[in-house]
């Protein structure tokens, strides 16, 4: 049975709050591939303790508040949620050594009928602690394949961000290390998909894959690389549509199409020629 479009609608999702200490900031980007590089000064800002700066990325992770969505109560079939897409908005850097406390809300459910699934769009609100400044906003859309007929209104969530119809000006390159999943897990996604090769083989893969906001990752690293020098300032907002898994040990090129200060993207799997990640789009300050 779906679960009740009024009880998730309104589900009382727990706050979550992250000091961003030093190990936890440098754990986050080294997970998402910074530090490639070493001798680059202008990567290394992002892994090495003096002047760190934070990663706009990171916001996907800071007051997070777990996988609710297989909570008992919740009455979602989760083992057949996919993660459809992802939004983050930036009004502030955050801080190395801040406080954050992330409140996440239900924005709206779509039904797509029995045995269609539903679609479920919720938001993060991240405030600084102790000023309670807004600093980010994450806004997120899952989609339950297993619980269509939830009674939920028809319709869809917004249509996706749409590519331009040329040769991209712009492409970057950035390799996925083999333990990346591993590594990345340490952020607070501990799903046994990406590190049990049992569980992996379970659900149908060969091995186990990337987490999405870890690919989600690497591309912001292609952006702030190649659009922003590295200037984590320029990031105001970033959205995008996941499409297919990512292996650890696999290259992600992203190809980007530069308009002023708004970059639309994509980022493909090299050695299997895939589109891992679509519909990208990046504007900056």
């Amino acid at each position: 049975m779906p679960f009740k479009y009024e009880e998730l609608k309104s589900y009382p999702v727990p706050d979550a709050q992250m000091v961003l200490l030093p190990e936890r900031v440098i754990t986050y980007a080294l997970g998402i591939g910074m530090g490639a590089d070493p001798t680059d000064e202008k990567q290394l800002r992002y892994v090495y303790e003096d002047n760190l700066v934070i990663a706009p990325m990171m916001a996907v992770v800071v007051g997070y508040p777990g996988f609710w969505l297989k909570k008992e109560d919740t009455n979602v079939d989760w083992p057949k949620v996919l993660h459809g897409e992802q939004e983050i908005e930036i009004f502030e850097p955050f801080e190395v050594a801040g406080a954050y406390l992330g409140s996440t809300e239900v924005l709206e459910i779509y039904d797509k009928g029995p045995d269609k699934g539903a679609i479920v769009v919720s938001e993060r609100v991240i405030k600084h602690r102790d000023t309670g400044k807004l600093t980010a906003i994450c806004r997120q859309t899952n989609f339950c394949r297993g619980d269509g007929g939830c009674g939920g209104p028809g319709g869809s969530a917004p249509r996706p961000h749409e590519l331009p119809d040329r040769e991209p000006d712009s492409i970057c390159d950035t390799p996925v290390l083999p333990q990346a999943a591993l590594l990345y897990r340490l952020s607070g996604d501990f799903n046994p998909l990406h590190a049990d090769p049992a569980v992996a083989k379970s659900a149908g893969f060969d091995q186990p894959i990337l987490h999405g906001l870890c690919t989600l990752g690497h591309a912001g690293h292609a952006l702030l690389k190649t659009v922003c020098d590295y200037d984590h300032t320029r990031f105001k907002s970033m959205k995008l549509r996941f499409t297919k898994p990512v292996y650890p040990g696999e290259t992600l090129r992203t190809q980007m199409w530069i308009d002023g200060n708004v970059v639309s993207f994509r980022t493909i799997a090299l050695e299997r020629d895939v589109v891992v990640l679509g519909n990208g789009r990046l504007e900056l300050n």
